[in-house]
C-alpha cells in the first residue's frame, strides 16, 4: 500500500474517491504516524483514533453503495483545540477548560464534517491562542519538527507541527496576530489567514472578536484552496459573517496573473530582520520578477505602531472574553472557596496561566475608567489609519511581498522572560489582521542550519481568490514546500 503520507490532501481524496484507497486504510497510516512521532513532537492534546477510525468506515461504505460524497471524503484533518468539537475534549490548552467537551460544533467543523473530513484529533495551542512560541500551553510545549529544541511559532503551533511531520495533510487553525501564519513560516508548511468575515467564528472560543480568523494549514497553495472552499461562506449564527458569494478556489488557481504588481513594503524590511531570512524572501521576489512581475517599493508607514496597537485592541477585547470563566458556569472550579467573590478570584488565579493572566490585567487597565480613550479609543484610531495605509497600497499593486516572521525558529525558552521580544516575533503579520486583509504564508528558503523561511503574501478584503492564484505561480516554480523534516 503506498505512503498516505506524502500524498496531497486532493491526491488522497481523489485515490479514496476512485477507491484506490480506502479511508480506513488512509486513516490509519496517519494514526500510526501520530502515535510513533507525538511523543516527541506534542503537536495534539487530544487523538480520538476510534472516532476516527469509526468515521473513515462511515465514508467507505457510503463510497461503495454509490452515494455522493462531499470534497474531502477520507482526508484526515487536526483541528486547533479552540474550536468547539461535540463530543470531543476542547480545552483551549488551559487548565480552566481541561475537562470541558462542547455540545455542538463550531461551525467550520460542521463544515468539514460534511464535507466528509475525517477529525484525527485536536492541537495544542498557546493557551486561549495568546503567544507566539505554543509554550504558553498548560498541558505541554510542542517542539519543532525540523529541530525538537526549537519552538512551532504560535499560537496554532500545534496544526502547523503536525502538518509539518506529516501527521494530518490538513489542519485548522486560528489566526489573530499572525498565530497561522507564523508557525507555518517556522515549520515550512503553508497557511493562511483569510479576510475577516470570510470564514466563520461561531464555535471559536474568542480571544480578540475583531481579529480572530480561522484558516487552513497544508503542504501546498492547491490544498490550503482545497479547504477554505469549504469552510467560508456565510454563517447566519455569526454576526461578522460576510454575506458575500463564495468562489471556488480551485478553478482558476493554475492560471497566473498577467500584468502582476507586486508591492514590497520599505518598513518591513528594516532593523531586526534576520539577514538570512531577508535574502531567502527577496530571492522569492526575484521569482516573481522572472515571471514577468513588476516589483513596486512601497510604504505602510504606520506599520510601526502595529505592535502596540495590536496589544491594547487584542487584551482589551480578551479580557471582555474571557469575563465568562468565573467557575460557575462551566470549566475548572477551585477547592478552596469560602465565599462566592473568594471563589470566582481562586478559581480564575488557579486556572489561567501567565501569560493569560498578563493580558487580562493589561486589557482591563486599557478599558478601565479615565484610560479608555487614552488606550483603545486611541488605538482603534489608529487602527483605522493603518488599514487606509494598506488601501492606498492596493491602489498602486495587487499583492503586498514580506517576510513572514523577522527569523526562523527560535530556541525553546529563549524568549519567554522577555514578552516584548516574544511580541515582536509577529511584527509583520500583526497588521494583515488590524487591517482585515488576507495573508499567505509559503515556504522560501531555510537557513544554514536548515530551518524554515517563509514568504507573506497579503492582498485585499475578499479577493483570496487572486491571492491563492499568485502564492501558486511561486510554488509551481520551486519545491521549498516539498522538503519534509525527519524526525
Amino acid at each position: 500500500m503506498p505512503d498516505s503520507r506524502l500524498k496531497t490532501a486532493r491526491e488522497l481524496r481523489d485515490l479514496i474517491a476512485d477507491r484506490e484507497l480506502s479511508a480506513v486504510e488512509v486513516t490509519g497510516q496517519f494514526l500510526d504516524r501520530i502515535e510513533q512521532v507525538d511523543s516527541r513532537l506534542k503537536a495534539f492534546v487530544t487523538v480520538d483514533p476510534d472516532g476516527a477510525l469509526r468515521r473513515a468506515e462511515q465514508i467507505d461504505k457510503q463510497i461503495a453503495s454509490g452515494e455522493t460524497v462531499g470534497p474531502l471524503a477520507g482526508v484526515p484533518i487536526a483541528v486547533k483545540d479552540n474550536m468547539c468539537t461535540r463530543g470531543l475534549l476542547t480545552t483551549c490548552s488551559s487548565k480552566i477548560l481541561k475537562n470541558y467537551v462542547p455540545p455542538y460544533d463550531a461551525t467550520v467543523v460542521s463544515r468539514i464534517n460534511d464535507a466528509g473530513a475525517v477529525v484525527v484529533g485536536k492541537t495544542n495551542l498557546d493557551e486561549f491562542a495568546m503567544g507566539s512560541s505554543t509554550e504558553n500551553s498548560a498541558f505541554e510545549t510542542t517542539r519543532n519538527p525540523w529541530d525538537l529544541e526549537r519552538v512551532p511559532g504560535g499560537s496554532s503551533g500545534g496544526s502547523a507541527a503536525a502538518v509539518s511531520a506529516c501527521e494530518a495533510p490538513l489542519a485548522l487553525g486560528s489566526d489573530t496576530g499572525g498565530s497561522i501564519r507564523q508557525p507555518a513560516s517556522l515549520c515550512g508548511v503553508t497557511g493562511m489567514k483569510p479576510t475577516y468575515g470570510l470564514v466563520s467564528r461561531y464555535g471559536l472560543v474568542a480571544f480578540a472578536s475583531s481579529l480572530d480568523q480561522i484558516g487552513p494549514f497544508a503542504r501546498t497553495v492547491e490544498d490550503c484552496a482545497l479547504l477554505l472552499s469549504v469552510i467560508s461562506g456565510h454563517d447566519p449564527l455569526d454576526s461578522t459573517s460576510a454575506d458575500l458569494p463564495t468562489p471556488n478556489y480551485l478553478a482558476h488557481l493554475d492560471e497566473p496573473i498577467n500584468p502582476l504588481r507586486i508591492g514590497v513594503p520599505q518598513e518591513y524590511f528594516a532593523e531586526g530582520i534576520d539577514p538570512e531570512v531577508e535574502a531567502a524572501v527577496r530571492e522569492a521576489i526575484a521569482v516573481y520578477e522572472k515571471l514577468g512581475a513588476e516589483i513596486v517599493e512601497i510604504s505602510l508607514p504606520h506599520t510601526k505602531y502595529a505592535v502596540a496597537v495590536y496589544y491594547v485592541v487584542a487584551t482589551a477585547e480578551a479580557s471582555s472574553n474571557l469575563a465568562r470563566y468565573d467557575g460557575v458556569h462551566y470549566g475548572y472550579r477551585t477547592d478552596r472557596e469560602s465565599d462566592l467573590v473568594e471563589m470566582f478570584c481562586r478559581s480564575r488565579e488557579e486556572g489561567f496561566g501567565a501569560e493569560v493572566k498578563r493580558r487580562i490585567m493589561l486589557g482591563a487597565y486599557a478599558l478601565s475608567s479615565g484610560y479608555y480613550d487614552a488606550y483603545y479609543l486611541k488605538a482603534s484610531r489608529v487602527r483605522s489609519i493603518m488599514r487606509a495605509d494598506f488601501d492606498e497600497a492596493f491602489k498602486q499593486v495587487d499583492v503586498i511581498a514580506c517576510p513572514t516572521s523577522p527569523t526562523a525558529a527560535f530556541r525553546i525558552g529563549e524568549k519567554t522572560a522577555d514578552p516584548l521580544q516574544m511580541y515582536l516575533s509577529d511584527i509583520y503579520t500583526i497588521s494583515a489582521n488590524l487591517a482585515g486583509n488576507p495573508g499567505i504564508t509559503l515556504p522560501c528558503g531555510f537557513t544554514r542550519d536548515n530551518l524554515p523561511i517563509g514568504l507573506q503574501l497579503m492582498g485585499t478584503s475578499f479577493d483570496e481568490e487572486n491571492l491563492l492564484r499568485v502564492a501558486q505561480m511561486y510554488q509551481k516554480e520551486t519545491d521549498f514546500h516539498l522538503r519534509e523534516a525527519r524526525l
